[in-house]
């Protein structure tokens, strides 16, 4: 999940991001020789893209995501931690796997065909229906809210699937997305959005928050509202406004959702090479919400951005210790960036989707791995789970024919 803000309230935990490594020798135990270099494996040019390269891809992904499956229904956990999430505690790693799995659930229940695969996404959603209600991990620690907005999106997309309407476990979905609604309202921040982390002395309710963490719950309630759930109309508002007042006048978006949004310096994670990673998502939020904001031209805007700056998400991919990049990049933004550009572009025309569709594509497949997975960022076991889950999506969104 999306980690480490400037928040002033989390500087002692920041701290821990200047020590933390991932290991990148071959053999690595528990990860095997994925960790090397996973660039030289990659095209590099988006002309080398093809419908095949795509459709292997994607193949191999939901592959990974078929064999690597717990028990309980859920992808992820704690295995195979390292310094990156050492701050963590159980709850922490559970909200991640929580999030990981609802994504990868996704990805089965938007591409999976056959028995198998069917059978998955149910043991996936069984696994959403009984953790709807995930703990926060501690006074200045809010993860639990990327548990709550992608449990909610995969739940809120499941409900109004065909397979599940009327049915038994359709209910029990709908029991569970309604709690996960009411969990978003609870954790909302006064400032109208949501974060990861928070003011220890804030008492219970976070005041911090993020235009992206924003953007993505925003997402989540519309879908929530388009699957008849009761979404509170102050809510739904006031996070279409964070969203909106965070948005900068050259197309980026301020990090935290702030009394006075800020370009910062001239080389700070508000300009628009630090700003790729938030631009997608929060452009899609304003206009599936129907902003004022964004319409189709800011959508190509925002996509031509992120074209042209990629470089800047690139050199952050794989990157052990948050923000370290130009612009302080981070490596968790690279598949959250391509997950979110894939769903704009199905915005446009057809002939503009052609245009960008090689780019977004090459992206994600630089991002994959031998054993069919793809991960950007390490945080234990959930950064194959999770960004396995955003590449096959991104990858399947960005196909001719290609529907979310």
């Amino acid at each position: 999940m999306i980690r480490c803000g400037a928040s002033p309230a989390v500087v002692a935990s920041l701290s821990l991001a200047a020590v933390f490594a991932v290991p990148t020798i071959a053999g690595t135990r528990g990860m095997g020789n994925d960790l090397v270099n996973p660039s030289l494996r990659a095209t590099q040019d988006p002309e080398l893209v093809t419908q095949e390269s795509v459709g292997v891809a994607i193949r191999k992904g939901l592959k990974f995501l078929m064999d690597t499956q717990n028990a309980d229904g859920s992808w992820g956990g704690v295995k195979n931690a390292t310094f990156t999430s050492s701050f963590g505690n159980p709850a922490t790693y559970k909200a991640w796997q929580i999030g990981a799995s609802a994504l990868a659930t996704r990805s089965m229940l938007e591409l999976g065909v056959g028995r198998e695969q069917i059978l998955a996404t149910d043991r996936g959603l069984d696994f959403l229906i009984a953790n709807p209600n995930p703990v926060r991990p501690a006074d200045w620690d809010v993860d639990n809210n990327w548990a709550l907005i992608y449990g909610l999106d995969a739940v809120s997309r499941a409900i109004q699937h065909p397979r599940y309407k009327d049915t038994e476990r359709g209910l029990r979905l709908r029991e569970a997305g309604q709690i996960m609604v009411d969990g978003l309202k609870k954790y909302q921040s006064p400032r109208g959005g949501w974060g990861y982390y928070s003011d220890s002395n804030a008492r219970w309710r976070p005041d911090w928050a993020t235009s992206f963490t924003s953007a993505a719950a925003l997402l989540s309630l519309i879908e929530a509202k388009a699957a008849g759930l009761e979404v509170d109309p102050k809510v739904y508002r006031a996070s279409v406004k964070a969203v909106e007042h965070s948005r900068l006048p050259n197309g980026a978006y301020d990090y935290e959702v702030s009394a006075v949004p800020r370009h910062m310096s001239m080389e700070s994670i508000n300009q628009v090479k630090g700003s790729l990673g938030r631009i997608q998502v929060c452009n899609l939020a304003l206009h599936r919400a129907g902003s004022d904001l964004v319409s189709v031209t800011e959508l190509r805007e925002g996509l031509e951005l992120f074209v042209k700056h990629h470089k800047f998400l690139e050199v952050a991919r794989n990157k052990p210790i948050p923000h370290e990049a130009y612009y302080a990049n981070a490596a968790y933004f690279y598949l959250f960036a391509h997950y979110y550009a894939a769903q704009v572009l199905q915005t446009l025309p057809a002939s503009e989707q052609a245009k960008f569709a090689p780019h977004v594509q090459e992206g994600i497949l630089k991002s994959a791995q031998r054993d069919g997975s793809m991960w950007d960022f390490w945080i234990a076991s959930n950064s194959k789970a999770y960004g396995t889950a955003f590449g096959v999506m991104g990858l399947g969104w960005t196909e001719e024919g290609g529907d979310n």
